[in-house]
This record gives C-alpha cells, structure tokens and sequence, in this order.
C-alpha cells in the first residue's frame, strides 16, 4: 500500500524539503501545535529513555521538546534532507554559538544524520523510544518502513508518531477537481490501514486515533503557498499551469468561504504508539485474531 499514487520519489523529495528549509518556518505552526498534542500525550506514558531518536526531525523543534522532557537521554535527529539538517544545527543552542561555542569546548546537544526512514544507519536495538512528527506521511510505502523501525528499537521500547489521515486538504482537492478533474494533492493512508501495517512490521499493543484540525485562510494565494510549503501537492502537480488556470483554482477557493468569510482547509491529524515488546512476551493471534499478553509484559514494555 503507498500513501499516494503519484507520491514523490525520494530524490524528489528531499530535493523539495531542501529547496523549501529556509522557508517552512512559516508554517511551522501545524508542526509545533501536533508536536505539543503529541507531548501531552506522552504524560499518560511513564518512560525514562536512555536513548530516543526523532525520525523527521525537520528544522529541529522536536528535539528541543524531547530534550526538555528527557534532559537525561541521549538525543539524535534524522532527516531526509541535509537542508534541514543544517536548519536543525543552525537552531541548536550548542552549536548555534558558533565558534564562541567551540573555543567554550561545548558539544552539540543532538546528534544529527541524514537518511533514509527505511534505511537506519543504526544497530538493532538502538534506541528506547523512537518519534516521529508529521513526517511519516511522506514516504511513498509507509509498510516498508515499521519494520526497520521496529529493527532499531530496543525490547521495551515505544514508538510515537503522528501523521496526516486521508481527510487532509479535502477543501482544496474540491476545488482542484472542479477546475480540471484533478485532485493535485498527496492522498494519505487510513489510520486503520496504519495500525495494520504497525502490526505486520513486529509492534505490538498499537494504539491509534485521530482528530480533525481546520486552518483558516484570509486569502486563496496563502492557502496554496502554505500547502506547497508542506510538500502537499502530488509530483508534477504546476507543469503547463498557467494564470487562468491558477484563477479558476483562486475563484473554487472563493466559492468554499464559510459564514464567516474565511476559506477552510481540513488536516486530519492521525496519532499512533506501539510497543516493542521483548520476544518471550510476543504472542501469535488465535483463529479470531485476538492476541492474549500477559499482564507482568505489558508492565515491563510500558510504565516503568
């Protein structure tokens, strides 16, 4: 199953985000608010990790929350793009001394790397939490990547994530369609279809949900920069567009102000955690597909 028909490669997808790093600080505000939800969230979760990595880390904003949450753990960022690598270093409070920092012998808080989701440049069992912030919904094959999640994660360790639901952009797709029968966006994958995939890559006990999040925009011409800045519109999505095109897109726009004469746009937002439960705890689901765990494991792989 893939997030999108015509979802970015990879090369075109990191060449997006390093073309767009300097930029996304516009709309980093979806980021920040998720990342938040995200944290509290984790307050209904007792964990002290020793060792936790942001997948998707972005400009960095994650891994100062992380830092802040667990001052004590080991911290490591890891994007796609070196762009927004150099963003997340830039804002590091270590590194961001420059070479007043350097000559004070201060190291970098976070560690940060650049690769591929599905190709972790980590030992097996690594990290005791992993977290993942509106970044997961990129990824042409989302199934391909839980099982190398699950392969760096240590026993007892939890998998935090949030990404977009199928509902996002719907306002925009409607208009996009109306114009030329085409829809121009990512489409995203069902959150039950996510839990599926976290099952089938090794996690165990998934816990998912979602919410529905509406941004209003004054103007259509932000609405669409902003949804470009994201990454959300399909690959090719602007070749042989042209002013009238782009004012019949502005005029659907228009068309869908609500009563209070702002233009909406819908994010649905999908939250998961599972755990890795340590092999002897593992069950295999009966002929009904339910799974018996006992109590004394689910206890060791969650509050400690």
């Amino acid at each position: 199953m893939s997030v999108s028909p015509v979802a970015p490669s990879l090369r075109a997808l990191r060449h997006g985000f390093d073309r767009r790093a300097a930029d996304l600080a516009e709309v980093d505000y979806l980021l920040r608010e998720i990342g938040q939800r995200m944290q509290e969230r984790m307050r209904y979760i007792r964990l002290s990790p020793a060792r936790a990595l942001d997948l998707g880390c972005g400009r960095g904003h994650g891994l100062a929350a992380l830092r802040a949450q667990y001052p004590d753990a080991q911290i490591a960022g890891l994007d796609l793009s070196a762009r927004m690598l150099r963003e997340a270093a830039r804002l590091d409070p270590q590194r961001g001394g420059g070479w007043v920092a350097r000559l004070l012998g201060r190291r970098p808080v976070f560690d940060l790397l650049q690769a591929d989701y599905e190709r972790l440049p980590f030992a097996a069992g690594t990290f005791d939490m992993l977290w993942s912030n509106l970044a997961l919904h990129w990824h042409a094959e989302p199934h391909r990547i839980f099982p190398e999640w699950h392969r760096v994660t240590a026993d007892g360790g939890l998998l935090m994530f949030s990404l977009f639901g199928p509902d996002t952009l719907r306002e925009l797709r409607q208009a996009l369609a109306g114009v030329d029968g085409r829809t121009h966006t990512l489409r995203f994958v069902d959150m039950h279809d996510i839990g599926d995939m976290l099952v089938h890559g090794g996690w165990s006990t998934p816990v998912m949900d979602m919410e529905t999040l509406t941004v209003t925009y004054e103007r259509p011409d932000t609405l669409l920069r902003d949804v470009h800045l994201m990454g959300g519109f399909a690959a090719g999505h602007g070749a042989l567009h042209g002013r009238q095109w782009l004012g019949q897109v502005h005029a659907a726009l228009e068309a869908q102000r609500n009563q209070d004469g702002v233009i909406p746009l819908t994010f649905e937002i999908v939250y998961g955690h599972a755990w890795k439960l340590a092999p002897a705890a593992r069950q295999v689901a009966d002929a009904d597909g339910r799974v018996s765990i006992p109590i004394h494991s689910i206890r060791r792989a969650g509050p400690r």
